[in-house]
C-alpha cells in the first residue's frame, strides 16, 4: 500500500517539476504541428447582417476607406484610434514579446466589442453574428507575419472565440477572390482601397505642411474636415459599373487572371478625373479659407520607421505629430503609397532573381525545355503586370498630387532607393521596411529636404533593430544628417520627447541660421518683407507656389528668397515705398 502511495506521489512530483521545467523555459514541450484553426466563414448572403471592422492607419485614411466600402455596398465600420489602455489589454490577452502595434490593434478591437456588449447589452455569441474583423495578412520575417493568430488568441482569451477574422494577403494581388465570401477581394475593392489612400495621403500632406504656418489656429483642421467629407461622398458614389470597349477587350488578351470588365475599370482609373476633380475643390477651399504666414521660421522633420509607428496618430507613437508641431517644427509624413511603391518594387526584384526557374522547385530534376519556354512566359507576364500596377500607382499619385498644385512631394523613385542603400544594407533584406530606414535617411540628407529625420519604431522592433544597425555608418559617412532613433512603448512618452527636444535644438539652429542666410541674400529685412505680404493677398495663400532654391531647406526661408525677388521686379511696389520715405523725410524736416 505504501509502496503505491509512494509510487502515485513519484509520477505527481514528476508532472509538476515537468510542468515547472516547461514554464520556465527550461524544457521543450512535445512539437505539434500547427494548423490553422477552422473559421465560420462571412458569407455573401450575411453582408447586410455583418458589420465588417478595420483599423490601424490614420482617421483620413480610415474615413475614406470606410465610404468607399459603403459604395461597394459592405457594412463596415473603423475602430477608435489605439490609446495607451488598448495596449494594456493587447499584452493582457495576446502572447508576450509581440510588439506594439500588434497589442495596440488587437486591445482597440476587444476593447471595442466591450463597448457594444456593454451598450447594446449583448452576448458574445450575438456579437460575432454580428461584427468579423478585416486585416492585412503577410508571411514575412518579423512578427507581423504572426497577427492573424495573434487575433484568433486573442479575441479566445477575451471571451470571444467565435469571432471572424477576414485576411486579405498583401502580395497576393489584386484577385483574393473566395467563393461565396461577403468580402470579395477583387479589382473594385482594391481600386476603391488605393484610391482612398492616395487621396488621404494628399489631405494628410497639406494639413501636416499648412497647419504650422495657419494664421488662425485651428482654421486648417477645420478645412480639411470639410475636405474629408467632400472626399468621402465622392468615394461612396464612385461606380465601377462600366461596360467594357474595344481597347479593353483588347488589353484583356495580354493580361492573365483579368477579364475585359476588368480591364474596364482600370482604362477608367487612368482616364477619370473623378477624384482628381474634388481634390481641386479642395485645394480651392484650403486656398479661399486659410491664412499662412509661410515667414514662420520652423524646422522641417522628415518623420520615418516603421509603417504603422509612423502612420498612426495616437499614443502608439506618441502622438509624435502633434508633438512636433507645439514645439515649432513641420512635420513631414510618409505616404501610404511609398509603402505599396515599394513593395511592388520587391516583387519585381524577386520575380527577376527567380526568372527562368519553375514556380515549384521540387520538379527541377525534370525541368525540361518547353518547361522552361513556358516558365519564361509566366515570367514575363507577370513582370508586365507589376511594370503596369508601379506605373499606374505613380501615375495615380502624381495626378492626385497635381490637383493640390503640386504642393505633395513626388514619390522617390524606388531604384534609386534601392541604390542609395545597397553600400549599407542588403536591399532583398525582408520585413518591415526593409532598406527603406537607411535609405530615406540619405535621401533627405544628400537632396537637403529636410533639416532632421526622426525614425519611430516599436520597441523591439525586429526589421528597424537592424536598420538602426546600419544607421551608425550612414550617419558616421553624412555627418550632414541630423537622425533621431526612438522606440515608443506602452510608456516612456517623457524620455521620447526629451530626446526629440534635443535634436530638435539643433534642428533649429541650423533653420535659423538658413533664414537669415536667405534673408541676406535677399537683400530685405523681414520687415520690409512682412510689409510687401501684407499688401499682397496672394502670398497669404497656402497653395501658392514658392520656388525650392538648391541646398535651402526651410519653407520660410525658400519663401522670403521668393518674396524679395518679387520686390527686386515690383517697380510700381519699389515706387511706392521711396515716394513714402520721401514723405517721411519731409515730415521729418519739417517737425525738425
Amino acid at each position: 500500500m505504501h509502496a503505491l502511495d509512494n509510487a502515485g506521489n513519484r509520477e505527481r512530483v514528476e508532472a509538476f517539476r515537468r510542468k515547472q521545467l516547461i514554464e520556465h523555459g527550461l524544457l521543450e514541450p512535445a512539437a505539434g504541428q500547427f494548423r490553422r484553426p477552422a473559421e465560420r466563414p462571412v458569407t455573401r448572403a450575411h453582408r447586410d447582417e455583418v458589420t465588417v471592422l478595420f483599423g490601424g492607419l490614420t482617421f483620413a485614411h480610415e474615413e475614406l476607406i470606410e465610404a468607399g466600402m459603403r459604395g461597394l455596398g459592405y457594412k463596415v465600420k473603423h475602430l477608435p484610434t489605439p490609446t495607451r489602455f488598448d495596449c494594456q489589454t493587447g499584452k493582457e490577452y495576446c502572447n508576450p514579446g509581440q510588439c506594439n502595434p500588434n497589442y495596440f490593434t488587437v486591445g482597440a478591437l476587444i476593447n471595442f466589442l466591450r463597448r457594444v456588449q456593454e451598450q447594446e447589452g449583448l452576448t458574445a455569441s450575438q456579437i460575432a453574428e454580428r461584427y468579423a474583423q478585416m486585416t492585412a495578412g503577410s508571411c514575412g520575417p518579423c512578427r507581423f507575419g504572426m497577427y492573424e493568430s495573434e487575433y484568433r488568441l486573442a479575441l479566445a482569451n477575451a471571451g470571444f472565440p467565435d469571432f471572424r477574422v477576414l485576411v486579405f494577403q498583401q502580395g497576393a494581388g489584386l484577385k483574393q477572390i473566395r467563393e461565396g465570401s461577403a468580402i470579395e477581394f477583387n479589382v473594385q475593392f482594391f481600386l476603391t482601397f488605393l484610391n482612398a489612400l492616395f487621396v488621404a495621403d494628399c489631405l494628410n500632406g497639406m494639413a501636416c505642411q499648412i497647419r504650422p504656418y495657419e494664421v488662425v489656429p485651428g482654421r486648417t483642421n477645420e478645412v480639411i474636415a470639410e475636405c474629408l467629407a467632400l472626399c468621402a461622398r465622392a468615394m461612396s458614389e464612385k461606380s465601377y459599373d462600366i461596360k467594357p470597349g474595344p481597347l479593353a477587350r483588347l488589353c484583356s488578351l495580354f493580361t492573365a487572371g483579368y477579364d475585359a470588365h476588368d480591364a474596364a475599370r482600370f482604362l477608367d482609373q487612368i482616364r477619370s478625373d473623378w477624384y482628381v476633380n474634388v481634390l481641386r475643390r479642395c485645394a480651392g477651399l484650403l486656398d479661399e479659407k486659410v491664412e499662412v504666414d509661410y515667414a514662420r521660421v520652423k524646422p522641417k522633420v522628415k518623420v520615418i520607421g516603421e509603417f504603422w509607428a509612423m502612420t498612426t496618430e495616437g499614443d502608439g507613437n506618441y502622438r509624435i505629430f502633434e508633438f512636433l508641431e507645439q514645439e515649432n517644427a513641420e512635420a513631414i509624413v510618409e505616404p501610404v503609397a511609398g509603402w505599396i511603391d515599394y513593395m511592388l518594387h520587391q516583387a519585381i526584384l524577386n520575380r527577376t532573381d527567380r526568372r527562368g526557374l519553375p514556380a515549384d522547385m521540387q520538379i527541377r530534376d525534370r525541368y525540361g525545355l518547353r518547361d522552361r519556354l513556358d516558365a519564361w512566359k509566366a515570367h514575363g507576364r507577370i513582370m508586365i503586370l507589376l511594370r503596369l500596377a508601379q506605373w499606374m500607382l505613380r501615375h495615380e499619385y502624381d495626378r492626385l498630387r497635381g490637383a493640390m498644385g503640386g504642393f505633395i512631394p513626388r514619390l522617390p523613385v524606388q531604384r534609386h532607393l534601392r541604390n542609395l542603400a545597397r553600400p549599407y544594407m542588403n536591399p532583398r533584406a525582408a520585413g518591415g521596411e526593409g532598406h527603406l530606414e537607411v535609405a530615406k535617411t540619405i535621401y533627405y540628407a544628400k537632396k537637403k529636404l529636410s533639416h532632421m529625420l526622426l525614425s519611430v519604431k516599436p520597441f523591439t522592433c525586429m526589421p528597424s533593430t537592424q536598420s538602426d544597425g546600419a544607421q551608425a555608418a550612414v550617419v558616421a559617412h553624412h555627418p550632414e544628417a541630423i537622425f533621431l532613433p526612438v522606440e515608443t512603448g506602452a510608456e516612456g512618452e517623457v524620455n521620447a520627447y526629451s530626446r526629440v527636444q534635443m535634436a530638435l535644438g539643433e534642428a533649429k539652429m541650423r533653420c535659423k541660421t538658413e533664414f537669415a542666410e536667405a534673408l541676406r541674400r535677399g537683400g530685405f529685412s523681414l520687415e520690409q518683407i512682412r510689409e510687401y505680404i501684407a499688401e499682397h493677398p496672394d502670398l497669404r495663400r497656402p497653395l501658392q507656389r514658392v520656388p525650392v532654391q538648391e541646398g535651402v531647406v526651410g519653407r520660410a526661408a525658400n519663401f522670403v528668397l521668393h518674396v524679395a525677388r518679387r520686390m527686386q521686379h515690383d517697380h510700381a511696389w519699389r515706387q511706392r515705398g521711396a515716394g513714402r520715405r520721401l514723405q517721411e523725410t519731409v515730415r521729418g524736416e519739417a517737425a525738425g
